[in-house]
């Protein structure tokens, strides 16, 4: 387990986590429980809670009304969809991202967790680990997520057991170990009753450990991508051509990473141009340094043949590859199977360019993690696989750039999404 460092919270004004557990680990009731003891539900809200418990019989509040927001939700007692929750405390802004936890909706899970820097995987005390549990342990680290908290829930039906507790830890903790999550932690927990979620309670003295709250607000996660190669991919292209900006050429989009200045030397990829950035303009308002994840729009000293899906990058960091070829990891999205023999269109940054899967190399089953042969790739499958671009991208892996180093497959016939992928080698 790792041990717990305080940062300086001017680095900690948000905290993105998403949420995970099989079906009936209390996933809905522990968001409930924390939004509810850390005072982030409104009064009609709570209001609306108390009179839904009532109708259904039950006493007290049904805190999972607040997350199982569809009506399908409420009468299966799943969750389908991905639900996202806001709150915060004196210290720190939160999303959460409520994922589904049944195994047909992997899709979901993983869509819904790709921009977590922490997840949740609650295991039922009675139940221990199940094989949806290692799946979303999986999944958590195949997205690149650092933190990963074990939140072992329903400890009043194990009589709050130190010894059960360190069973489940003791089963689980050798398979989480082998996905290299850096960070990991384990908590018991009720959030039924509202023990070591927000407050401590009385009936689990033995745990030392923090709360779950006390580790959401204090977990040394650095949101920001400042520190990474400075990546401008290109949006819009804008030439007002007015009387008054005759000559006018910017380009508009997000900076995904880095730091961008005036005066500094850039490339233009894929060309491999170079010029200097003249101004900096964040809506109307003149910088002399922008930073990631600002959209600005960027004029440069020279008059460079630059369009949507280009990159801009710092001359000084190190470039990113550009490739027509690269392996990846993905999550099959559709109903529809993988066809070797099409092609699909792939969105990376602000580029599209069309593609086909050269080889498909092997699934993964990520309960066991071995790698097995496959014909085809089905929804919810994950697959490692060779991809072939037919205009080249600016590949990153995406262990080192996330917003660089995933995309997305699409159908061209239908312009669904078919596949989320994330870049291992190029």
């Amino acid at each position: 387990m790792t041990a717990l460092n305080t940062p300086p919270l001017k680095t900690m004004e948000l905290l993105r986590f998403s949420t995970a557990g099989s079906v009936d680990d209390g996933k809905s009731t522990l968001i409930g429980r924390l939004l509810y003891d850390a005072k982030s539900i409104f009064e009609d809200t709570l209001d609306a809670i108390a009179r839904t418990t009532m109708k259904k019989g039950q006493e007290g509040l049904n805190l999972a009304l607040l997350t199982d927001g569809l009506q399908a939700e409420r009468e299966q007692g799943i969750t389908i969809d991905v639900a996202y929750r806001y709150f915060a405390t004196p210290r720190r802004k939160f999303i959460i991202t409520d994922t589904p936890g049944h195994e047909q909706y992997t899709r979901n899970m993983v869509t819904g967790a790709s921009t977590s820097d922490l997840a949740i995987i609650l295991v039922d005390a009675r139940k221990g680990p199940l094989i949806q549990s290692r799946r979303h342990a999986y999944l958590s680290s195949l997205l690149g997520i650092r933190h990963l908290v074990i939140a072992v829930n329903k400890m009043d039906t194990a009589n709050y057991s130190d010894k059960r507790f360190k069973e489940i830890q003791h089963d689980f903790e050798p398979f989480l170990k082998r996905l290299g999550i850096p960070h990991l932690y384990f908590i018991p927990m009720s959030a039924l009753h509202g023990d070591m979620v927000v407050e401590r309670g009385e009936n689990l003295d033995w745990y030392k450990g923090p709360t779950l709250l006390d580790l959401l607000e204090t977990v040394p996660v650095s949101l920001s991508t400042t520190h990474l190669p400075a990546r401008l991919p290109v949006q819009l292209v804008c030439r007002p051509q007015t009387p008054e900006l005759p000559d006018f050429r910017g380009y508009m989009g997000r900076i995904e990473s880095g730091t961008l200045k005036t005066g500094e030397a850039v490339t233009i990829l894929p060309s491999g141009q170079r010029s200097r950035i003249r101004n900096l303009y964040l809506g109307e308002k003149e910088l002399g340094e922008a930073i990631a994840p600002q959209s600005i729009q960027v004029t440069l000293e020279d008059e460079i043949d630059i369009s949507r899906g280009d990159m801009i990058v710092s001359s000084q960091d190190s470039l990113p590859k550009t490739v027509r070829k690269f392996e990846a990891k993905i999550c099959w999205l559709s109903e529809t199977p993988l066809d070797l023999r099409r092609k699909y269109l792939l969105k990376h940054a602000n580029r599209t360019v069309k593609a086909i899967v050269e080889s498909l190399d092997y699934l993964v089953d990520i309960n066991s993690l071995e790698q097995k042969p496959a014909l085809t790739v089905e929804v919810n499958d994950i697959a490692h696989i060779h991809l072939k671009v037919l205009q080249p991208v600016m590949a990153e892996p995406y262990h080192e750039n996330r917003k660089l180093g995933s995309f997305i497959l699409i159908d061209e016939s239908s312009n669904m999404t078919v596949a989320g992928g994330m870049i291992e080698k190029a």
